[in-house]
């Protein structure tokens, strides 16, 4: 619109599947609960969500539409293709499609996939190293963590196969020289990963303003006991933090569910 407020949206609340509503307030949430976090960028990141049934649908966010500013209803369902499948005036960002459905057409537990371009993130991917073992988040994480080479922006859908053997079984990734990805079987798992990815970024980046020299390494038996410790993964746990996340959204910045 001319004086830059956002087009109307009208709710879907009622209008879509049970299931397909729970899943775009749970996205919406995660949209701004990044925004909340200060780990948006403006309208280029993205993160999607698989629309339960039949069809392999997901969500994802409307191109120009800030993540604070995210609801449910403002959520766009696409497929695999990239098609837009609702009524609606607006439209998606090829590059976040391009990675998105990567990761949702070869990954049937990657329901919810999230990718990030934090200050932070971005600058573990740009170190040689990748991140080191020096933070207990990172820890967690080492057994599940991967990564992908840069590529330039991803325009190109033949960057999608090599991008999903890299990730491979994996929930977490360091795109080089661009940031980072998370995937979940649900909105909390998701979120959690990304929230363990994130601060171990930040902690290294933390410990190396100092200089990398008298950095200390996590012994190799301590990482060995944290891989076996987390052998069950994030599941449990988000399901305990996810509520409090959404308590302190509710709080802080609320108006998603609409």
């Amino acid at each position: 619109m001319a004086d830059g407020s956002l087009m109307p949206i009208h709710s879907l609340k009622g209008l879509v599947a049970d299931a397909e509503w729970q899943a775009r307030v749970e996205l919406a949430a995660l949209y701004r609960l990044v925004a909340l976090y200060g780990w948006d960028d403006a309208i280029f990141t993205h993160i999607s969500m698989r629309v339960p049934g039949p069809e392999h649908h997901f969500l994802i966010n409307p191109y120009g539409v800030f993540f604070e500013e995210m609801t449910a209803s403002a959520l766009v369902k696409v497929d695999l293709e990239g098609n837009v499948v609702q009524e609606t005036s607006s439209f998606i960002n090829p590059a976040g499609f391009t990675i998105h459905s990567a990761v949702h057409a070869a990954r049937e537990d990657a329901l919810c996939v999230m990718h990030l371009h934090t200050d932070d993130g971005v600058g573990v991917s740009a170190q040689a190293e990748g991140l080191l073992p020096i933070s207990q988040n990172h820890l967690l994480l080492m057994p599940t963590l991967a990564y992908h080479a840069y590529e330039g922006v991803a325009l190109n859908h033949d960057e999608r196969e090599r991008l999903v053997a890299d990730l491979g079984d994996k929930k977490v990734m360091i795109l080089r020289n661009h940031g980072t990805l998370a995937v979940g079987e649900t909105a909390a798992e998701c979120w959690l990963n990304m929230f363990f990815l994130e601060r171990a970024c930040s902690q290294q980046i933390a410990a190396l303003s100092g200089g990398r020299d008298k950095v200390l390494i996590a012994p190799k038996q301590a990482q060995d006991t944290v891989a076996g410790q987390m052998k069950a993964g994030m599941g449990g746990i988000s399901r305990l933090a996810w509520p409090g996340f959404l308590r302190r959204l509710d709080r802080e910045l609320p108006g998603y569910d609409a």
